[in-house]
């Protein structure tokens, strides 16, 4: 594990001379909040190394060093979004075995199939829900992690020679640039959205007041325990509470039995001030920009998708890889 900064140093020299460099990350989104990067998995020509990220070295040199290289990866999307979001990482290149698979038309295209199919090598399951925070960590976590990355460039090899054969390797370099630009582009302001949880469209507006009240109750008490918020209240209970104090119906009977006393208060007190919020300034729900669709938009999706899925059967790949249902609408209605 590198986790001191002479580790670190002496790593990077091993680094910077790398012909080719596989890079995954760990998180632990199941056991903290909010999550964080854990571990950096990253494999060369010298082998494979764990890059501790919670032991407060400076990454700065080291992805420094990782930007201005074409990084190998599989699945790379959560990965871009954590590094941008907790260290402004942004690479500059990615090659995608994930993407790759799909572009040459494999129908399982998860990394322990594919290391099986095109290397002979069956992966074990491994920790995958593993609490990637501890220290240290278990011979077991440390293996599964090494693994990551370690089929990662003979995984590359044989997919880059199947896209040369059928003429895709410019499909893949676009599809990964794409997919950087995807997830690392401006976070937008979701400060009127994120409390909007599964179920709050059935609310009416007063109740929408206390809904929003529980929620901001719910983060903070979720950000001091370091526990994901449906470990402090699931959304359906967060719900119901706002209906039932919207309605002046007692709401005691709806407090979960593992509720602290500390906590049922906070609950009252983020009721007592979602019911005091004045009517007009009850929250709404945004009006729909998107519309029931008319027959003739409805008929130029249908003759879009017929297109897309003949020309998809034809090269032997997924239709989304085209044109997504979500893409291929919006450009209808551009077009309207």
């Amino acid at each position: 594990m590198i986790d001191t900064e002479p580790k670190l140093a002496g790593f990077l020299e091993h680094l910077r001379a790398a012909t080719w460099v596989a890079v995954d990350t760990e998180a632990d989104s199941l056991h903290a909040y909010p999550e964080k990067v854990c571990l950096i998995q990253v494999s060369t020509v010298a082998g494979d190394e764990l890059v501790d990220p919670l032991s407060n070295l400076d990454l700065t040199p080291f992805l420094e060093t990782l930007g201005g290289r074409e990084l190998l990866m599989h699945g790379a999307d959560y990965d871009l979004r954590l590094l941008e979001k907790h260290h402004r990482f942004i690479p500059a290149s990615i090659f995608d075995t994930m993407l790759a698979a799909r572009l040459i038309g494999e129908p399982h295209f998860g990394y322990s199939a594919l290391v099986e199919k095109f290397l002979g090598v069956k992966l074990e399951k491994g920790p995958q829900k593993a609490n990637w925070a501890i220290r240290p960590l278990t011979e077991r976590m440390a293996h599964y992690a090494r693994n990551d990355t370690h089929y990662l460039k003979p995984l590359v090899e044989r997919l880059k020679t199947t896209l040369a054969e059928k003429g895709r390797l410019a499909w893949q370099q676009e599809s990964c640039a794409r997919l950087i630009a995807d997830c690392t582009q401006p976070r937008p302001d979701d400060s009127d959205s994120a409390w909007r949880i599964k179920g709050s469209h059935l609310l009416g507006c007063p109740a929408l007041a206390v809904l929003r009240e529980l929620w901001r109750w719910r983060e903070s008490e979720a950000i001091a325990a370091n526990r994901p918020p449906f470990f402090v209240m699931n959304h359906e209970t967060v719900v119901n509470l706002a209906a039932t104090a919207a309605a002046q119906t007692p709401v005691e009977p709806l407090f979960p039995r593992h509720l602290s006393e500390r906590r049922r208060s906070g609950v009252v007190v983020a009721i007592a001030r979602g019911l005091a919020v004045p009517p007009e300034n009850h929250p709404h729900f945004p009006p729909r920009l998107s519309q029931r669709p008319t027959a003739a938009e409805h008929k130029r999706s249908l003759e879009l998708q017929t297109v897309r899925d003949r020309h998809a059967q034809e090269l032997g790949i997924d239709p989304t890889l085209i044109v997504t249902p979500a893409a291929a609408w919006r450009g209808i209605v551009w077009q309207t």
